[in-house]
């Protein structure tokens, strides 16, 4: 054990905050799933934004990009820096047209936009795709970084971290609801960025410094905010494919193309349209301008000190041989800091760990109340009766994702199952909204298609005897066929119902060409529906936004890259880039 008597009084100091948080809400989140799942739907752009960043904060985040920081270098990163893009969308396109539906969850929206037993079908069969499966996934790489810091600083065996985590985390999620997770977010997120950035100074400072860590062997390298033009295979997998193909392409949890999941939670929850797309752009600014460089630096510094994972594992000989992997370095740095900053360091990561972990649960269990259990088991339960199986829910996915969890072996190996089961997918997401032929079937076909091509990569392909593919062939491929099957599918099978049709476009407003066929037939039938009103180039408008929002938060990026690698041209020209393009989108701001 690395943590002190003082360390363990911070840690308790920083838990029974959150548990305080989660009893004080408990009242109040208990009335209704409105209240419970949505917190009354009248929440600040602020607290939401702020909640979203805490939310993909997570103790498995740090240990991720460590992990490829060491094996890809900083480059490896556009893995998910690229996922920028997908979010940027979600703020101008989809924001407002998400509060629009005025659903609970973004499953309950598949009864909005398609009709019949196939939509009906589709509910119930995503809400345990989703708030259990795909849910107990993420939850369970979650914890495994949880298990990484247990063993490591507090010499606690897989299960017994997994058993003391889980308690922890049902009792204070389920309490308090979505707005016990929220402000207890709020706190945790400020906590979680203290924490790290300590951690990169004292990182720094243990390696000899900044100059000595970008002039390291092992460093050289894996500097570049950019991969080597001249590999290939590297410049293929770790930048054309997220930029070209990814960000658009795959499902993956907090940055769904089209929005959703527990971001579209916190849009139902804002007060107003302009409040869920303030949140937003909030969530993408500081997750993607403000959180990465901490653990960058960190993961350079850890370079200098553990080279290798044989120095990992010679550091620390009662560590589990099956969790010596590059992800551990970034809690392996932690174990230099002193008494009293240990603990709160780790404290922040628990925080980190907590605030994410509630999220999914309330996330997973208003998928199994609202979509399930109320739409297809019993119709006319009570609030009361909801709100409880929700709370019991909330146990069982706790369980499930840390039984899980003692079965995985590092980050990027979750992170690339789950990019992998949602591949080909994004597509269709981003076009349901505008493109009224798509119906439920072309959705069903989608998630049937992408599930069984990543089982079949996963454990059929090797076995039979075939080399393992690269990972972007196997996400390329899946993005290919899949989306090729949905679109089949789509004009194999008849569309929705021309009534839900209708009441989507009027209630939804979405605008765009894709509806020109749908009003052109309801005319034939004389019917006349009248057409979105749009401000003349008001796509435009939404485009350049998000152009000069990526550019923003990129060349932030950049000019913190640069000024790491001593490039003092391409700094100043980042530097430029950046405050050119944040005053441009501030003033657009100001006219929403």
């Amino acid at each position: 054990m690395f943590i002190s008597n003082l360390d363990w009084v911070i840690i308790i100091f920083v838990l029974l905050i959150s548990l305080f948080i989660g009893i004080l809400s408990m009242k109040r989140a208990g009335k209704n799933p409105d209240e419970y799942f949505a917190g009354g739907k009248n929440m600040p752009w602020w607290l939401l934004g702020i909640s979203m960043v805490a939310t993909t904060f997570s103790t498995d985040t740090p240990n991720l990009v460590t992990d490829i920081v060491r094996e890809h270098g900083v480059s490896g990163n556009w893995v998910w820096f690229a996922f920028l893009l997908t979010g940027m969308f979600t703020v101008y396109v989809y924001a407002k047209l998400w509060k629009r539906s005025g659903v609970l969850t973004d499953i309950e929206f598949y009864e909005l936009r398609y009709s019949g037993k196939s939509a009906a079908f589709l509910r119930g069969f995503r809400s345990i795709y989703l708030g259990v499966l795909f849910n107990i996934i993420v939850m369970a790489a979650v914890t495994l970084a949880a298990i990484k810091i247990g063993n490591i600083l507090l010499g606690l065996r897989p299960i017994e971290t997994v058993m003391f985590t889980g308690i922890i985390i049902v009792i204070y999620s389920s309490l308090g609801g979505l707005r016990g997770v929220l402000i207890t977010d709020f706190f945790q997120f400020f906590l979680a960025m203290s924490g790290s950035i300590y951690l990169m100074f004292h990182s720094v400072k243990k390696a000899g410094g900044m100059e000595k860590i970008v002039n390291s062997e092992f460093v050289v390298g894996k500097l570049s905010l950019l991969p080597d033009f001249k590999d290939t295979e590297t410049l293929i997998a770790l930048f054309v494919i997220p930029i070209a193909v990814q960000w658009w392409a795959v499902w993956y949890s907090g940055f769904e193309p089209g929005g959703g999941g527990y971001i579209a939670q916190r849009m139902f929850a804002a007060k107003d349209e302009k409040n869920a797309l303030n949140a937003t752009l909030l969530f993408n600014i500081s997750n993607f301008a403000l959180r990465p460089w901490p653990w960058i630096i960190t993961a350079l510094a850890s370079l200098v000190i553990f080279p290798d994972l044989a120095s990992l594992s010679s550091a620390f000989p009662h560590l589990d041989p099956e969790l010596i992997r590059n992800d551990i370095a970034y809690p392996a740095m932690i174990t230099f800091l002193p008494p009293g900053i240990m603990g709160l360091v780790l404290a922040s990561l628990i925080a980190a760990y907590m605030s994410t972990i509630s999220t999914h649960l309330n996330w997973g269990s208003s998928y199994i109340v609202n979509d399930f259990y109320k739409r297809f088991i019993k119709k006319d339960a009570g609030d009361r009766e909801l709100v409880r199986i929700g709370r019991i829910s909330t146990a069982i996915l706790m369980v499930a994702a840390s039984f899980m969890a003692l079965f995985l072996e590092n980050a990027l190996q979750a992170f690339n199952i789950l990019l992998q089961i949602g591949a080909g997918t994004g597509l269709l997401f981003m076009l349901r909204w505008f493109w009224w032929r798509i119906n439920a079937i072309s959705e069903l076909s989608a998630m049937i298609s992408a599930l069984s091509i990543a089982i079949y990569f996963e454990f059929i392909h090797s076995a039979i005897g075939f080399a393992e593919p690269a990972n972007w062939v196997k996400l390329l491929s899946a993005v290919i066929i899949t989306t090729i099957i949905w679109i089949t599918a789509t004009f194999l099978t008849k569309p929705s119902d021309h009534e839900a049709l209708l009441k989507f476009y009027k209630k939804i407003q979405p605008g765009g060409w894709g509806w020109n066929g749908f009003i052109n037939m309801m005319a034939k039938r004389g019917v006349i529906v009248k057409k979105a009103d749009k401000e003349k180039g008001e796509f435009a408008q939404k485009l350049l936004k998000i152009f000069l929002g990526t550019f923003s938060v990129y060349s932030f990026l950049f000019s913190i890259g640069f000024w790491i690698e001593q490039k003092q041209l391409p700094m100043t020209v980042s530097i430029v880039v950046f405050f050119i393009s944040t005053i441009s989108l501030w003033k657009s701001q100001k006219k929403i």
